[in-house]
This record gives C-alpha cells, structure tokens and sequence, in this order.
C-alpha cells in the first residue's frame, strides 16, 4: 500500500526587521483582537473632554427648568397651599355666617362638610377658657369627639338603614355649633358678672340657640330624620349643656 502525500502549504513568520509582516502572497494567521479595540468590530464610543466642550460651545445647552419670567408659569398653575391642605377660608367664613342666626340657617352651605372650621372655633373656645385660667385643652377635644359620635349613633339608631348622615359630617355640624358657646366663654369673661345664677340664665339661651341650629340643620342634611326631629334637638341640647357647664363651673 502507497504512502499518500500531502501538500502543505508554508508559514511563514514576521521577522523582527520587517514589522509590517509577511508578503500578500503568503498566508498569515490572523491574532484575534481583544474587545472593545478601534479596529474591532463593536462599535465604541470614547469620550473627550476637550472635544465635548468644542461641540457644545457652539449650541445651547439645556441646564433644567429656568427660574425666570418661563419658569413662572409653572408656579401660577398650582393651587394655593390652603386648598391643597383642604381650608377654605370664604367657606369658613360663609359657615360661620349662617350659624349666627339659628332661625335662618343656609343649609346649602353645609353640604360639603369640613373639619378646619371646628378646629378654628375649638381653639376660639380652649384660648377664651385659657383667659379665664382654666386649661381645658384636652377636655374640650375629647368632649367634641365623644359628642359627635354620641350624635352619631342617636340618628342611626332613629333613621336605621334609610339615613345617609356620616360621622364626618356630623363632627362638621357638631363643630361649627359650638359657636355660640364660644360667644358665651367670650361674654362670661369680659362683660356678664360673676354670679352663676345670672350665667346660668344666659346660658340657657345660648345652649337653646345651639341646639336648634343643630337639630335643624342634621335633618336637612339627612334623610329620613326629619319625624325624630324631637330627639335628635334632646341629644343635641345634652351636648351644649356640657360645654356651657365648663365655661360656668
């Protein structure tokens, strides 16, 4: 059996003088290149300080938002603080007006219940009880929280399933009455005499005036409480009764 022969073609090395390496004729094996290398083939982007700052020189460059005449357009958009945190000070204000006269209560106003006009005539009522020496903070919000749900729960038990009358507004109506106990504490420290027989007799129109308004005003809110009507003036005349007794003892 004949040997069989294969050609092999010769390789050739570069030599030390000759950089560039072999002749084209020749073969040469090809070095693979390291990654991320100019003449690969990955696309490499370099950055440059000096040529960023060439490029951009010529153009503007956008910084952020401008605080000049532009940007205050952004600042006219929004709304004021107050309304963002829920106080509206004309319809305080409109509440408040419509408490005055117990006989001629806006009932549309009290619609949209809030809470920042008790807090206000809550803190009218703890700084007149302050000026007469008694710190009574604590008691007055705790007596305003177990009076609004006391209130609560007397028209659900008399409505049932048919009244629409929430704890929200109920603290609302429960708050903004406190008004004219707070025109008592006023009265009671600064003009009307000391004698608790005379305080009493004054309070009473008050407490009278608070609790109609109230009663009032809960059955216009609510439906189907407009036949305990009786009851629900009873509650509300127990809960302004105890506030009168902390401007008079």
């Amino acid at each position: 059996m004949a040997n069989k022969e294969f050609k092999v073609p010769p390789v050739a090395f570069p030599s030390a003088g000759n950089p560039g390496g072999a002749a084209p004729n020749i073969q040469q094996r090809r070095m693979p290149t390291p990654p991320f290398q100019p003449n690969s083939g990955i696309p490499f982007m370099s950055f440059d300080i000096g040529s960023a700052t060439k490029s951009t020189s010529s153009g503007p460059i956008y910084t952020g938002p401008s605080m000049g005449g532009g940007g205050s357009a952004n600042f006219d958009d929004e709304e004021p603080l107050l309304d963002e945190l829920g106080i509206h000070p004309d319809q305080i204000w409109s509440k408040i007006r419509s408490v005055l006269n117990p006989f001629r209560v806006n009932h549309t106003v009290h619609k949209d219940s809030d809470l920042s006009g008790p807090i206000l005539l809550y803190m009218a009522f703890c700084l007149f009880q302050l000026l007469a020496r008694k710190i009574q903070f604590g008691v007055i919000l705790g007596w305003i929280v177990v009076s609004s749900i006391f209130l609560y729960f007397v028209f659900k038990m008399l409505s049932g399933r048919t009244g629409n009358f929430d704890l929200h507004t109920c603290t609302s109506v429960v708050g903004y009455w406190l008004l004219p106990v707070v025109y008592f504490s006023a009265l009671s420290r600064f003009f009307l005499p000391i004698e608790r027989v005379n305080c009493l007799s004054i309070a009473s129109i008050f407490v009278l005036g608070a609790m109609k308004g109230s009663a009032g005003l809960v059955v216009s809110l609510a439906d189907g409480g407009d036949e305990h009507r009786g009851l629900i003036a009873y509650a509300s005349f127990l809960i302004y009764t105890l506030f009168s007794l902390l401007v008079i003892f």
